[in-house]
């Protein structure tokens, strides 16, 4: 009797109509903010230019979307809801040049299948009709009043289906999920007005803006953050690329605030998230991360929006030239900031956009107050190759005074006098030291506070990056065994890279010969091989990497003491920099005004 009962339960059958319809609209809706995303996107495709979220009991006792688009007729209304009606494509090939949104008609007929699902929609404002059906009911359509467009309205999601609605979260929980999704859709049209309604009350209010930047800065940051935003475009062959993202005064310690849009879609993609890390790479403080979203638009025919049920993965047909496109253009838009705040532009960017700021707390210098880059640079290049410090020496441990060394320290050769910088176009007072690692220098009307580390770090990675790393063979080789084929695949194929950034290498098959560093490599054997396997990380930004390495463990350390011409030659190099970033993003100086300096003690 058993075995008989297990057979009967294993034998093959179709499952009834209505079963099957409500299996497979879980695919598409899964909890309130499916609808959200799904509803939404059927108002932006109608062409609404204002468009309202109204949710209940976090989207479970009522999801509601309604837009002043283009409606739909009596008949449309009666064919919309069922599964797989669709006015967007009429075969298969039209996936391949679709442009909206939506194309599959799954959404509405999900929504129907798991909820009760009310439609009331007019094309003139003078007709209109009023459409309502459930998971269990026939559907039933009478005529209605209403402005021109369409309101959708799912209620009592999942009240059928008490299995799944028991795996919804918490009231607060779904609704903020419902919140997050038309935040998205907000950053992605931003020329439409949004509103968002829960429980009654408007929570969120986007009015129309002429920028992704503006919107982005509406919706996510206050109106002190948003003035750190800037926007960049560039183009490929088949694409092109909008990236707002914010200056190295804006991070996070996390990357919730990366947003990645294709065709107006909120795409889940490691590769055109990591080209925004990349293209930023020596912006920001080592463990931040960038605010920002890419933009993608794309020919529909180069890229695969069909591949999820949700549409949030896309599998493009050239991947590799978007990633490109991306961090080249934020390289060169960093690169060329200095410019551009000077009244320059920027190649692929408008004369009016913004630009970088010179330093996190000030404006660049003025024409008249910057120091040559060719005399800093033909200086630089003048000093050894090798990673020892700028000429000087150790502070005496017991050297201090009355305060424990926490004053500034007077120079003797240029503590009471200017010094010409240059042509002499530029008047420039060492003023002193302070906390053994700040450099005073007194600029015009400014007083610049100069990080003496992260100034010469800054000057030795320019130098590695421009110039051929000396490389010095090891008496004694270093030998190593790898943990993984991934190590081992990174060496092989990187062995010439490798040697042009200093670093000998032979073997293979798991074990390995490091040969030859850069000449004045200081580290020990297991945090060489450690620095060496990072480089894997930096994938096609691997010279930059390395660079920043050198540049990090050559360069003067805290308490390491000055004498005033190396002090005097490392400020005129720093205040050259086109950035005075250190490569892993901190600043080179605080700026201060004589003007600030003056309210600070009340002296008007």
């Amino acid at each position: 009797m058993e075995s008989g009962t297990l057979v009967e339960r294993t034998r093959v059958r179709v499952l009834p109509p209505e079963e099957a319809r409500k299996i497979a609209a879980g695919e598409v809706v899964d909890r309130p903010a499916a609808l959200v995303r799904e509803f939404l996107d059927n108002a932006i495709d109608a062409g609404g230019t204002t468009i309202e979220l109204i949710i209940e009991g976090g989207g479970i006792r009522r999801t509601e979307v309604l837009d002043d688009g283009s409606g739909m007729g009596r008949e449309d209304l009666a064919l919309c809801w069922q599964t797989h009606a669709t006015s967007k494509i009429r075969s298969l090939g039209d996936l391949l040049t679709a442009e909206t949104l939506g194309f599959r008609g799954e959404a509405l007929a999900a929504a129907a299948a798991v909820s009760r699902l009310e439609i009331l929609t007019s094309t003139d404002g003078r007709e209109a009709w009023r459409l309502a059906v459930g998971p269990a009911e026939d559907y039933r359509i009478e005529q209605f009043r209403r402005a021109k467009g369409t309101s959708v309205r799912s209620l009592g999601l999942f009240d059928t289906i008490p299995a799944r609605k028991r795996f919804l979260k918490r009231e607060g929980s779904e609704a903020a999920l419902c919140r997050q999704i038309f935040i998205e859709k907000a950053l992605a049209f931003y020329p439409l007005n949004f509103r968002f309604t829960q429980d009654g009350a408007l929570k969120l209010f986007f009015p129309a803006v002429s920028s992704r930047k503006e919107r982005f800065a509406n919706a996510l940051l206050g109106k002190q953050e948003g003035a750190f935003l800037h926007e960049i475009n560039a183009q490929g062959e088949g694409f092109s690329v909008a990236i707002v993202v914010g200056g190295p005064e804006l991070f996070r310690n996390d990357r919730r605030q990366q947003y990645i849009f294709a065709n107006g879609r909120r795409i889940q993609d490691y590769s055109m998230q990591q080209a925004l890390e990349y293209g930023t790479q020596g912006w920001f403080p080592n463990g931040t991360h960038p605010v920002g979203a890419v933009y993608i638009d794309v020919d529909p025919s180069l890229a695969d929006f069909n591949i999820h049920p949700a549409k949030r993965e896309v599998r493009f047909k050239d991947g590799g030239a978007i990633h490109h496109c991306i961090t080249s253009a934020l390289r060169n838009y960093m690169h060329h900031s200095t410019l551009a705040s000077q009244g320059g532009s920027v190649a692929g960017q408008a004369p009016h956009q913004s630009a970088l700021p010179y330093a996190a707390s000030s404006p660049p210098l003025a024409n008249s107050d910057r120091i040559t880059a060719a005399m800093a640079m033909d200086a630089l290049l003048e000093w050894p190759p090798e990673f020892a410090p700028l000429p000087g020496r150790r502070l005496p441990a017991d050297r201090t005074d009355d305060s424990g060394g926490m004053v500034a320290e007077r120079s003797p050769a240029y503590g009471n006098g200017e010094a010409d910088i240059g042509s002499g176009a530029v008047k420039l007072r060492f003023a002193g030291r302070l906390f053994n690692l700040f450099l005073l220098v007194e600029l015009g009307e400014k007083l610049f506070i100069i990080d003496q580390h992260a100034a010469h770090e800054r000057i030795l990675y320019e130098k590695f990056l421009n110039n051929p790393i000396p490389t010095q063979e090891l008496l004694i080789p270093i030998p190593f065994s790898t943990e993984s084929e991934e190590d081992d695949t990174f060496l092989a194929a990187h062995r010439e890279e490798l040697n042009k950034l200093g670093i000998g290498i032979t073997g293979g098959d798991g074990g390995w010969t490091i040969e030859a560093l850069p000449s004045g490599w200081q580290l020990g054997d297991g945090e060489t091989l450690e620095e060496i396997l990072n480089l894997k990380a930096a994938g096609k930004n691997m010279a930059e990497h390395w660079a920043a390495t050198l540049a990090c463990h050559g360069a003067i350390k805290d308490g390491d003491y000055l004498d005033d011409t190396a002090a005097r030659e490392l400020i005129e190099a720093a205040l050259a920099l086109k950035i005075p970033r250190c490569p892993h993003g901190r600043p080179l100086w605080v700026e201060i005004s004589r003007d600030d300096l003056f309210r600070g003690v009340q002296r008007t």
